[in-house]
Parts: C-alpha cells; sequence; structure tokens
C-alpha cells in the first residue's frame, strides 16, 4: 500500500480512456465528466438492444451505436437500463452509423449522468478489451498479493505478542494513513499520525469522534469520513479503530484500507488477552514519559494529545507527583488506587509508571483549588499502600508544555532524599525547599567531582587517624558543629580546654589549613558532610 508501485484500485473512466488503444480513436467525453473517475471493473463489447440484462455493474460498454433505437423514448430505455444497472460509461463509435451522436442519446446520458464517450476513428474492440482485461487482472493480482502481506504482518505481529502501541503504528504505516484507538468513552489511548501532526490528528477529539457514529462493522460515515472498526474484547466492544482521511488530494479508501483495520482489530484483541494493564493505564504512561522527557514534536501536540486523554488543557494548574516506591516494589496496585482516589475526588488527572519503580501522576487543577491538600490526599494513599515509599513533589505550573521542569524538581526531591528520611512535620511529601546542603550533597554522592574534593579536603587527617588511632576527625566535626566556639566543641567532645587547642593546631598542621578563617572552615564543612554522607550511603 503506502511506497506500491501499482494502482491498488480498478482503472478509472479517464484512466482506460487515456490507454493508447483507445486514445487513438480519439475520444471525446460528451456528457457525464463527472463520472470519470468511476471504476470499470470489466469491458463489454455488445451489439443488443437490451444489453444490461447481461451486466453485473461497472463495466465499460463499447459499441457501434448500430443496435440503438431509432425513437427516443427506446433510446431512454437504453440508457436508463445501463444507468440502473451500474454500468461505468458508454462509448460509441462514430463511424458505422453515426458521425455525430443522436440527439436523444445525448440528452437521455446527460438526464441520468452517465458518461457518454464518442469515438472519431476505428478502434480494435477486441483489442481494447484484452489491453483492460489485462490491467484489471493485474490490479486484483497485485492487490492479492498486497493483502496477503497484511495478513502476514499482523499475523507475525500476534505471534510475538506484540504490544498495542506496535500494532497500531503497523497499521499506520501499511496504510500511510493516520490511525487513532480511542475507548468507549472517546478518549484517543494510541495514536500514530502519517502524513500530519498529532495536533491535527487529534484537535478536538472527542467532539469530531462523537459526530461518527459507532458501526458493528468496518465502513466510512461521519462528518470526516473516517474508516472506523470496532474492537472487542471477551465479546464485548470496548473500543474503536479509526483511520483518518488523506488530504483533499489524497486517495480515497479502498478494500485493502478496510482489510489492515480489520486485522488491526484482531491483532488489538489478542494483544489484550497478552498484556493485562489496562491500556488507559498504558495510554497515561505514554503520555506522562512525554512531558517529562519532553520527547512530544511541540507543545501543540502535547496538549492535543492530553485533550484527547481527557486531561484539561486550559485554564488549570499543573503539579507533578514522583513515588519512588523502592527496588522490586510492583506499582500496578498502586497506579489503580491512585486513578480511582483521583476520579472520586472529581480531579482530571494522567497516573503512570514513568519508570521502573517509579510512579508520576500529574493531576489538573482549577486556579481556585489549592494543590497542597489534593497532593496530601495522594501522597497520603501512596505512603499508605507502600510505607517505605519517597513522595517528592514540583512546584505548580500554569502551562502544561512547562511540566516537564515540575517533573525535574520532584525528580530532584527524590533524588536529594535518602532512605528513611523523616517527613516533615506538617505533610506527607517531600519539596524543592526542603533540599539542605546534606540532602544535596546525598544527591551528588557518585559524583567523582564530590568524592575527589572530599578525599583532597580530608584524607591526611584520615590517613593520621587510621595510623595512630587518633580521633582528630572526631574533633574536627564537633569544632565546625559549633561554628569554630572551641569552648562549645571540647564541652561536645568531653575534652579539656587545653586538649582542644592542641588538637585544633594538630588538624591545622595536616591539613595545612588556618581554622580561624571562615572561608577555610566552610570548605571542611561541606567536606565532612559529604564524608558522612558518603559513609552512610
Amino acid at each position: 500500500m503506502q511506497g506500491a508501485t501499482v494502482n491498488p484500485h480498478p482503472p478509472s473512466v479517464a484512466d482506460v480512456l487515456a490507454l493508447p488503444v483507445l486514445a487513438a480513436g480519439q475520444p471525446q467525453v460528451v456528457t457525464g465528466p463527472a463520472g470519470l473517475d468511476r471504476p470499470v471493473r470489466w469491458v463489454h463489447i455488445t451489439e443488443l438492444t437490451d444489453p444490461a440484462s447481461f451486466l453485473k455493474g461497472g463495466e465499460l460498454v463499447l459499441t457501434t451505436g448500430m443496435p440503438l433505437p431509432d425513437d427516443a423514448a427506446g433510446v431512454r430505455r437504453y440508457v436508463d437500463e445501463l444507468t440502473e444497472v451500474g454500468a461505468a460509461a458508454l462509448v460509441i463509435e462514430l463511424v458505422r452509423r453515426y458521425h455525430r451522436p443522436p440527439d436523444a442519446l445525448v440528452q437521455a446520458c446527460r438526464a441520468r449522468g452517465l458518461p457518454l464517450v464518442t469515438l472519431a476513428r476505428d478502434v480494435n474492440f477486441l483489442e481494447v478489451t484484452q489491453v483492460v482485461h489485462a490491467l484489471i487482472l493485474g490490479s486484483q493480482a497485485d492487490a492479492m498479493r498486497r493483502t496477503q502481506r497484511i495478513h502476514e504482518a499482523f499475523t507475525a505481529l500476534t505471534l510475538r505478542g506484540a504490544g498495542p502501541e506496535e500494532v497500531v503504528r503497523a497499521a499506520a504505516e501499511m496504510s500511510g494513513r493516520t490511525v487513532v484507538l480511542e475507548n468507549l468513552v472517546h478518549q484517543a489511548l494510541i495514536c500514530e499520525p502519517s502524513g500530519s501532526t498529532v495536533e491535527e490528528a487529534l484537535g478536538d477529539w472527542e467532539q469530531r469522534s462523537r459526530a461518527t457514529d459507532p458501526g458493528d462493522h468496518t465502513e466510512a460515515g461521519g462528518p470526516e469520513g473516517w474508516l472506523t472498526a470496532p474492537v472487542s474484547y471477551q465479546g464485548e466492544r470496548w473500543g474503536r479503530l479509526a483511520m483518518l482521511r488523506a488530504p483533499a488530494d489524497g486517495p480515497p479508501f479502498g478494500p485493502e484500507h478496510i482489510t489492515v483495520l480489520e486485522r488491526t482489530a484482531m491483532a488489538l484483541t489478542v494483544a489484550r488477552l497478552i498484556h493485562s494493564t489496562p491500556w488507559e493505564h498504558t495510554a497515561h504512561r505514554t503520555a506522562l514519559r512525554e512531558l517529562a522527557e519532553q520527547r512530544h514534536h511541540s507543545p501543540e501536540d502535547a496538549r492535543a494529545r492530553c485533550a484527547a486523554l481527557g486531561l484539561p488543557t486550559e485554564d488549570n494548574r499543573y503539579l507533578a507527583i514522583l513515588v519512588d516506591l523502592g527496588p522490586g516494589v510492583e506499582g500496578g496496585e498502586l497506579e489503580a488506587r491512585l486513578h480511582g482516589e483521583l476520579r472520586s475526588a472529581g480531579v482530571p488527572a494522567l497516573v503512570g509508571e514513568l519508570a521502573s519503580g517509579r510512579l508520576g501522576i500529574l493531576p489538573a487543577l482549577r486556579p481556585d483549588l489549592p494543590w497542597r491538600p489534593m497532593a496530601e490526599r495522594l501522597c497520603r494513599t501512596a505512603l499508605g499502600l507502600v510505607p517505605g515509599a519517597i513522595v517528592g513533589v514540583g512546584s505548580e505550573v500554569a502551562d502544561l508544555a512547562d511540566t516537564a521542569r515540575s517533573f525535574r524538581e520532584a525528580a530532584r526531591v527524590i533524588e536529594a532524599t535518602p532512605p528513611g528520611q523523616p517527613l516533615p512535620p506538617d505533610r506527607s511529601f517531600h519539596e524543592l525547599p526542603d533540599i539542605d546542603l546534606r540532602r544535596l550533597l546525598y544527591a551528588l554522592r557518585e559524583d567523582t567531582r564530590v568524592q575527589d574534593y572530599t578525599e583532597r579536603r580530608l584524607g591526611r587527617l584520615i590517613d593520621h587517624d587510621t595510623r595512630h588511632g587518633t580521633d582528630l576527625l572526631t574533633t574536627l566535626g564537633h569544632y565546625l558543629d559549633a561554628a569554630g566556639n572551641k569552648t562549645t566543641a571540647a564541652r561536645r567532645g568531653g575534652l579539656s580546654r587545653e586538649t582542644m587547642y592542641q588538637r585544633l593546631r594538630t588538624i591545622e598542621r595536616l591539613l595545612d589549613s588556618d581554622l580561624e578563617s571562615g572561608e577555610r572552615r566552610t570548605e571542611l564543612h561541606v567536606a565532612l558532610t559529604a564524608l558522612r554522607v558518603l559513609r552512610a550511603g
């Protein structure tokens, strides 16, 4: 189909008239030019007064005009019968009986919209039949081969257990058309655009989809002429596939498009048996990942995709919430619980797994609705189901395109929160202002630059303690924690002032650093905090 070199449709009347074997007869279209795009399914030569009894529809009727009735009523009856049986066109040779088409014939064909074509020169009708039939049969054979390839492709997808996104993507690639999978409430779960953007495909999706009545079989209809097919699961319909029309100058739907859509529906039914996760949840995950990682082509595409999933994209505020479940914890039950929690609260949101063990939530909140109570409610639900989870919340944003920033902030909060970190007394989640020096260094603990800095600042002191069995590092910690107050440091370490002074002089010598300098104390305090984080980790 897409990229095919042979026309997948039967030749039209215009195509046949352009063939050299007919072009030699100098064809002229007298009536019915609008019908020149009619498909020609066969060629029929006749010299009978009632040829319609031998036709089935779609034939190009060739005649010398010899059998045409002499009276106008007979001509009208002749044309009426051809029209009613569905003849594609009437071609009359103006060589033997007529040298111009009879007025009665022209009037009758014009009245019925039947294309009437005259040939000014003699044409071998038998040769016309052979050439056109070979073209038709070749097109049919090629269509059969392409249909076979379609069946083979979808069979392979089914056998390897392809997921719904891969199945719909294959349908779009094979058909060269945009394909959308929606559920019963007209939410677009999967969209694979072809020749258009997501925004063009999904703009005002629910309204456009509802204008196209659901059918019981594959058919084209609705204001936009979509080709649709129902999708069932365990005997019940749960969704619909829609194949969107090509641009105005593109070819219409053909039998192969129907085949692709029907095989897609069958493959999706099997995929639903294999992949147990509700596909609404899968659609939410995909949309969330595209927002968080900014993988969408444009902000307009992102808004269109989210709106088609039921998330308001205008006059709302958005908040990224991340739940880190911990290693080996499955998030399916929590995901379902959060979906139910949000539905009961009447808050539209996307919920889905962003990475293994990490769940993302993106509620759309009205400007007059404070975000903290909703975040608190969701976080309590998460911690109630997974007590060891870490919940991070980003800042509120007004534009859906800015949600990536909120997700980055929530991720930084998660990265800077060690397991077992106590929650603030007034809430069940962590946020950006909670990140102090210790948590910042915890987030950077695997950075070799932090490790190298710590070793350069404190390495000689640690080596001295190790060789001599001293505890100067602890003394330095008491001194720095006391902000340079020697009396307080001595009391905390259980030392006399004289011993404290002696130890501090030794530390200054080993580290080649003036402990009276506020800048040097700050450098050492950062290094010591990093060391504590690294040792705790």
